[in-house]
């Protein structure tokens, strides 16, 4: 599944060899003659002169740089969730017009949008205002995050500064190659035709300016509710949840915090599949070389003919499972791949996969093969897949599958 084989090496060169080793002594974002290693069949040193080998200083200095960006009320709710997660291997940033909301984030990377325009106090429910205190802020904006490899735009749609904002903040990633997925939700119904239009405007704006699109839809919310209720009365969980060992409750206990924070583990969770993958020591890591071929697969041109021709981006998925007892990875990956929150979106015909699996000392061979092969056979023919695997003490006899998904819906 393209995944890169590592050795077990003894616990002095383990140290060195970070994330992204790969067969041999070789290490991302290094090349041979820097590192005077050699990575060739049976795996050999070159000699080198001492001053030529890198501190563990330098190596980190290689790890890529991930921030998630909270913008507006939503995005920044988002980001105190994935902070309460305790969420590592990531920077945070909040932005907002609204000054009183901006006190309420759990980070100190705050920047508060068009202070002159909106004076601390919002942007009224109006996009037009929220792009205009974007654009007054875009230089710190910018000095903030254009050291980053990959940001994570999160924001409510439907509203003023999420929608007006992160359409801005996404063309200034854009032009600085700066690999950028929008986490957006969608209102729920009742919010009324007024606010749902300027959802589907704000979408469409940032759609142009994003490698990866994925939408929550806020009245899955409570569909998911029913089911939560209608699964309680069997004392059973509907397979879409993110653990088969949540208890289940009635839809009337379902509380508003509750369903916001489902949302938000959407987020949360594709965050930690990325980091799980290219940050966190694993038995097989990939790069972010490997990472970003694949967000870009998302992408096609509208005319192949054409390569001026504007690009089609196609929805994404990402998802997350767990489970235990027989049968635990294919369960395991069955959940993640059936998130009852996102709009309409399966993996049949994905472009590209990012597809990572954690277990503990008894994950065994057969049992990553079985989620991995079981995920692939819905994806595109010609699919670019990558796969990781994470040793994880904590889960136990649980294994977990986590699965981003890009290029859905593209014929």
């Amino acid at each position: 599944f393209g995944g890169k084989r590592m050795l077990r090496l003894p616990q002095r060169f383990a140290r060195l060899s970070g994330i992204g080793s790969r067969v041999g002594w070789g290490l991302n974002g290094m090349t041979e003659n820097k590192m005077g290693l050699v990575a060739r069949g049976m795996a050999t040193m070159t000699p080198t002169r001492k001053s030529q080998n890198p501190t563990l200083e330098e190596l980190q200095a290689f790890q890529p740089k991930i921030a998630v960006v909270g913008v507006g009320g939503a995005g920044s709710n988002a980001v105190n969730h994935m902070i309460l997660k305790g969420m590592v291997g990531v920077d945070f940033l909040v932005c907002n017009t609204d000054a009183q909301a901006l006190s309420q984030a759990l980070t100190p990377n705050r920047v508060q949008l068009g202070k002159a325009l909106t004076r601390g106090l919002g942007a009224g429910a109006k996009p037009d205002v929220g792009a205009e205190a974007a654009i007054q802020a875009l230089p710190e904006l910018q000095e903030r995050l254009s050291s980053y490899d990959m940001v994570f735009l999160a924001a409510g749609m439907g509203g003023g500064t999420g929608t007006g904002a992160a359409p801005v903040i996404a063309k200034a990633l854009k032009e600085r190659n700066i690999l950028t997925i929008a986490v957006v939700t969608s209102p729920f119904s009742f919010e009324g035709r007024v606010r749902t239009s300027s959802a589907n405007r704000g979408i469409f704006d940032l759609e142009r300016y994003v490698d990866t699109m994925i939408v929550i839809n806020n009245q899955k919310l409570i569909k998911m509710a029913q089911d939560i209720g209608s699964s309680a009365k069997t004392n059973q969980m509907p397979l879409s949840r993110h653990r088969q060992t949540v208890q289940p409750k009635p839809a009337q206990n379902f509380t508003l915090f509750e369903a916001f924070r489902e949302a938000d583990e959407v987020l949360h969770q594709g965050v930690r599949t990325i980091t799980d993958l290219i940050v966190q020591p694993g038995l097989v890591n990939l790069d972010f070389g490997d990472v970003r071929t694949v967000l870009l697969s998302n992408q096609v041109l509208s005319d192949p003919n054409d390569p001026d021709s504007p690009r089609i981006i196609g929805k994404a998925l990402m998802g997350n499972g767990e489970a235990e007892g027989e049968g635990r990875a294919i369960a395991a990956a069955q959940i993640a791949v059936h998130n009852p929150l996102l709009d309409d979106v399966d993996l049949q015909g994905a472009r590209g996969m990012l597809i990572n699996i954690a277990g503990s000392d008894d994950l065994s061979l057969a049992e990553v093969e079985e989620a991995a092969s079981m995920i692939q056979q819905q994806a595109h023919e010609d699919a670019y897949i990558v796969w990781g695997a994470t040793h994880d003490p904590s889960l136990r006899d649980r294994v977990r599958v986590s699965v981003v998904a890009v290029g859905l819906g593209i014929h």
